[in-house]
């Protein structure tokens, strides 16, 4: 299937790694022209280098601190300024650390709060605009199957995604008028780095992860190009009917009804 992202400019957050160094990969892949960000400049000139060997099309890299309201900023101002739009904007960042809700004091909470849902509400004021222009405008949150089923000690990350399912589905509503579409992905259990930290600290890595794995319906873990696959697909012409939905990616493991 022809996605017809060729052309179309993406901006992915948080992007060095992970799941945002996989949906930079599919969308450069699908003929987009990506621009990914993320704290470290060294580690995203690396990252860019290996998805241009890998897709053989270039990546734009340019550093920026989700919390630093000038760094987003800035790099809003530098995509449009050497690309002249932006038509895909993706919100993803790091999550915060799992702990009991006891364990976390105001300052943890204002961070969390910083560094997920007032940074995804002001990354997508900032490319509004720009996005207005596109008149096929995506906005895709990466969210957490948190927001849909219990995950132990993750309270934090938990209050903040539901908070940006809430926020999106409101955004949806209002930017519908433009063509702007406004979506989340929630990922199950992704092979990622980030998996170790949703582990209790009292039970083994390696045996969690395989309990984990044998209660998922598809009796795996997740490969983080899965779960890019459908971060393209909502970004693409043909997921245009579809907004203010959350979309989760975990082979199942949710059993929530709604």
């Amino acid at each position: 299937m022809d996605l017809k992202l060729s052309n179309k400019i993406a901006i992915v957050l948080a992007a060095s790694k992970g799941l945002g160094r996989a949906i930079a990969t599919t969308l450069a892949d699908e003929g987009a022209t990506v621009i990914i960000s993320s704290r470290n400049q060294e580690q995203l000139d690396a990252t860019a280098a290996e998805i241009k060997e890998e897709t053989r099309r270039s990546v734009t890299a340019i550093a920026a601190d989700v919390s630093n309201p000038a760094d987003i900023k800035s790099l809003i101002e530098q995509t449009v300024e050497r690309f002249g739009a932006i038509d895909i904007l993706i919100n993803n960042t790091g999550g915060p650390p799992f702990d009991k809700f006891e364990n976390f004091d105001d300052e943890a909470w204002k961070k969390a709060f910083d560094d997920i849902l007032l940074a995804f509400a002001r990354n997508s004021r900032l490319a509004l605009p720009y996005l207005k222009k596109s008149d096929s405008g995506r906005i895709i949150n990466v969210v957490s199957g948190s927001i849909k089923s219990v995950l132990t000690n993750s309270v934090l990350s938990t209050a903040m995604r539901m908070g940006v399912v809430g926020m999106a589905k409101m955004m949806a509503d209002e930017f519908g008028p433009y063509n702007i579409t406004v979506n989340n992905v929630a990922p199950g259990l992704i092979l990622t780095d980030r998996i170790k930290h949703t582990i209790p600290k009292d039970q083994d890595p390696d045996e969690a992860i395989k309990q984990k794995a044998a209660s998922i319906p598809l009796g795996r873990i997740g490969k983080p190009e899965e779960f890019a696959a459908a971060v393209a697909f909502l970004a693409s012409e043909q997921a245009s009917y579809i907004t203010g939905t959350t979309l989760q990616v975990d082979g199942g493991a949710s059993r929530a009804i709604y």
